[in-house]
């Protein structure tokens, strides 16, 4: 669940603001596309996807149960709206190339969105598919990070330190902007400023906060995987409802 509060200013801005689609007809070969590569985020894309009436909000109520549709990592199948099944991290950049190339050589109007985890940045893949983007010229390529400093077993300078984050995402080609991603008031802006230059694909890195909005979850390893017993929920909920 940390990793999902991370992502939620994000995903409400994309789904309500930015992303040209529509939940009635989700193969529109013309429409935008986002992969969420970091898919053990998903609860927050879901509760993104069934506000935005691509699905009942009925099917959060099954999230991660036995027979249910939507699955503890982003599924596709027979899951409106969710482009590409992702978890395996390491693999959505490529993938939103991948769309973006074919976008760009078909002459289709789309723009190919794609959220990564900081930690996944430690993967070979991505960095290569970080390198393809600029040579192919990909200005319809939007790659965000959720930059929460923390990955599955521990803080992400003490695993594989990134920095000069930003640095790096330049020097491969990228138009970088480093934002608060908590906060609405730069995640809108950047996210309608797409491309920030022509030819170049564009790397948003919002920094964030595991956990965010939930006392005792903001910051804490504990959070990348453990879910809440019944008494913090509760504690959770009665939280967010506050700050609603």
């Amino acid at each position: 669940m940390g990793s999902s509060f991370s992502t939620v200013e994000v995903l409400a801005a994309i789904y309500g603001k930015v992303l040209r689609l529509d939940p009635a007809h989700p193969g529109d070969p013309n429409r935008d596309r986002f992969v969420l590569s970091k898919g053990h985020g998903c609860a927050a894309l879901y509760a993104a996807l069934a506000e935005r009436g691509f699905f009942p909000k009925s099917w959060l109520d099954g999230f991660y149960q036995n027979g249910a549709k939507l699955a503890s990592h982003a599924t596709h199948w027979g899951v409106p709206g969710v482009e590409a099944s992702t978890g395996s991290l390491g693999h959505g950049l490529a993938l939103a190339c991948g769309m973006a190339l074919v976008g760009k050589r078909d002459l289709r109007p789309y723009r190919v969105f794609t959220l990564l985890s900081d930690g996944e940045c430690d993967e070979g893949s991505t960095w290569e598919a970080a390198l393809f983007a600029p040579f192919h010229r990909l200005d319809n390529l939007v790659a965000i990070v959720d930059y929460n400093k923390i990955q599955s077993l521990g803080r992400v300078k003490d695993v594989l330190d990134l920095e000069p984050f930003g640095a790096k995402w330049k020097a491969f080609g990228w138009a970088v902007r480093e934002i608060d991603g908590h906060d609405l008031g730069e995640v809108l802006p950047a996210l309608v400023s797409v491309p920030f230059e022509k030819a170049r694909p564009s790397c948003i890195i919002a920094h964030t906060v595991k956990g965010k909005g939930v006392s005792f979850m903001e910051d804490k390893l504990l959070w990348h995987y453990r879910p809440p017993n019944d008494e913090e929920f509760e504690k959770a909920l009665a939280e967010l409802e506050a700050a609603a």
